[in-house]
């Protein structure tokens, strides 16, 4: 399969980049750590607006630009390459799509034109222990006259901490581990018994935990159908994941560049550390499983648009491979930038921070190993 760029697609990668290059390289996030932002930038949010970024995936009818995942992924690309902390996975793509796929014509009409303007943040609150597990819902909605009153907590919620809307996924019936019993709601910030608590997160990007204590939603902020919510979520973390293996394509790309920069110019023993034969190995095998990675995201983002059948085989097989990749690349980093690579005033420490978190977001490899597997049949 040949995958090739748009025009305007191409238009919109060359201004993701240049805009985080410019505005929102690895000093803007050393900035916001350091001055105890958690994250957090609201002039950086009004400019990706400004750029369109939050509306890629919404249609024009929506007042988005209807480009579809391949653009986004552009997007995504941009961002992991400088680690910048924004909301356009959880609110661009996750948000978007939950409400694309799922939500009623007056709840598009709702929401969506709020997500392409920038006015609204979401983020979904799915998990509730320490490792990804879409079934292992155990956060309850009772039915409630007109609505729902939930109770529970969940863990780990990304961009929780400043999130305008929660996308909720509680059970209805049945136990944790069904897949069905299963709806999303829409929980607004301010909602009477939602607490929430900030967490600060080894990558500086910032999270949260949430406690439900008698939330009422009313029936129209239920997401999908209520009790099918397993069928809705799959899709939209499948889209999830495609999008932030994307942003881990950009960070595993620009870590080894930066290595390998460091390769040409240091120099030991009298000569540059790049000509050392084992050095060169691990160079290229990380250039190797670069270039493997990006095939298999850029299958995967291509097969969101093309709605392919097999799509989430595709999507497990770009995170699994973006999770290894940006493993391997981040420890080599830090370790052939020898000493300065393990001090905080080096850029390398970063990504490897923000590695780790990205490996264990919405499934490690290992996770995505095995549904890859049950999705076959194995």
């Amino acid at each position: 399969m040949t995958f090739v760029l748009t025009e305007d697609q191409e238009m919109l990668r060359d201004t993701a980049m240049n805009f985080t290059r410019d505005e929102l390289p690895v000093k803007h996030l050393r900035t916001l750590r350091d001055s105890g932002k958690n994250g957090v930038d609201p002039d950086a949010r009004n400019q990706l607006a400004e750029l369109g970024f939050f509306g890629v995936l919404i249609p024009e009818e929506y007042d988005g630009v209807g480009m579809g995942m391949v653009a986004l992924g552009q997007v995504m690309e941009a961002q992991g390459r400088t680690l910048a902390s924004t909301p356009l996975l959880q609110t661009a793509c996750i948000g978007a799509s939950a409400i694309l796929l799922g939500g009623t014509e007056a709840q598009k009409k709702e929401w969506l034109p709020k997500i392409a303007s920038g006015e609204i943040t979401t983020a979904l609150a799915l998990d509730e222990g320490t490792h990804h597990n879409p079934t292992g819902v155990a956060t309850e909605a009772e039915r409630d006259g007109q609505g729902y009153t939930l109770n529970g907590a969940k863990k780990y919620v990304q961009d929780g901490h400043h999130a305008d809307v929660f996308i909720v996924v509680a059970r209805t019936f049945g136990e944790a581990g069904d897949t069905h019993g299963l709806t999303l709601f829409l929980v607004p910030r301010d909602a009477k018994g939602l607490t929430v608590q900030t967490l600060k997160t080894v990558d500086s990007h910032g999270a949260a935990h949430l406690t439900l204590d008698g939330v009422h939603v009313d029936d129209s902020h239920v997401l999908g159908a209520p009790d099918k919510g397993h069928d809705l979520l799959e899709p939209v973390l499948d889209r999830g994941r495609i999008a932030l293996a994307a942003e881990m394509l950009g960070s595993s790309i620009a870590a080894f560049e930066m290595t390998h920069e460091y390769l040409q110019t240091r120099k030991q023993f009298g000569q540059l550390i790049g000509s050392f034969q084992a050095l060169q190995h691990r160079a290229a095998k990380m250039f190797t499983e670069i270039e493997l990675t990006t095939s298999c995201v850029s299958a995967a983002l291509s097969a969101v648009d093309e709605q392919r059948n097999d799509l989430a085989e595709l999507a497990s097989l770009a995170k699994a491979r973006a999770g290894e990749t940006v493993h391997l690349v981040s420890n080599d980093t830090v370790q052939l930038h020898g000493g300065i690579g393990m001090t905080d005033d080096h850029d390398a420490g970063f990504y490897m921070k923000r590695a780790r978190v990205q490996e264990a977001l919405l499934g490690s490899a290992s996770f995505h190993r095995d549904r890859f597997a049950r999705l076959n049949d194995f």
